[in-house]
């Protein structure tokens, strides 16, 4: 999707994603001490916030202003202090070695598209610090519950650590089960997550 077509997604909805963090990057995020963290294609910045919330230094990114203006409102009802940026990450480019924590969540694009953000991704994560990648899952058409149904979009954990390449440690790359509560009970989605860090 083009920006204007999530600025038109995000128009349209009071909240197209869930208010509190996804549940891996609370998972693997809570008990890290806090620093410098980005959440890049952050949407409405569910995780940026919940972050900053904790003390963290976050900034979200994303390519829909719409987005970012729902971010800026979100954070000052919540009040809290968070940097946000419209960019389009295919040219934005987060600080080398800048952060303590890089969260990339859903970010569904062709691998040519997406290889050299990861790239960028892992190469802005600071020593001693970490990336936490989920995303929509190539096995989710077939064997899980909703997320994006075109193949060429959805991600493989194998994928994702050839794409962060050996800047970083990888800790966990794996499938992971997201359960979904629905209108006809719970359905699991099927996510790729991983999580890397940089040696100090």
């Amino acid at each position: 999707m083009q920006a204007a077509e999530w600025d038109d997604r995000y128009r349209d909805a009071e909240l197209v994603w869930s208010a509190g963090p996804n549940m891996f990057v609370e998972q693997h995020c809570r008990d890290l001490p806090v620093g410098r963290a980005i959440d890049l294609a952050a949407g409405e910045g569910r995780n940026a916030i919940w972050l900053a919330e904790r003390g963290w230094d976050a900034t979200a990114v994303d390519y829909s202003s719409v987005a970012i203006d729902k971010v800026r409102q979100i954070a000052e009802r919540r009040g809290v202090a968070i940097t946000s940026e419209v960019a389009d990450l295919s040219v934005y480019e987060p600080t080398p070695g800048g952060y303590d924590l890089v969260v990339v969540a859903y970010l569904q694009l062709v691998d040519d598209e997406l290889t050299p953000i990861l790239r960028k991704a892992a190469a802005a994560v600071s020593p001693g610090g970490r990336l936490v990648l989920v995303s929509h899952d190539l096995t989710n058409i077939e064997h899980g519950y909703g997320g994006p149904q075109h193949p060429s979009v959805l991600t493989t954990p194998d994928q994702v650590v050839a794409a962060i390449g050996d800047a970083l440690t990888v800790d966990v790359a794996e499938v992971a089960e997201r359960h979904v509560q629905t209108d006809d009970g719970r359905k699991t989605a099927l996510d790729t997550l991983v999580v890397a860090h940089r040696s100090t």
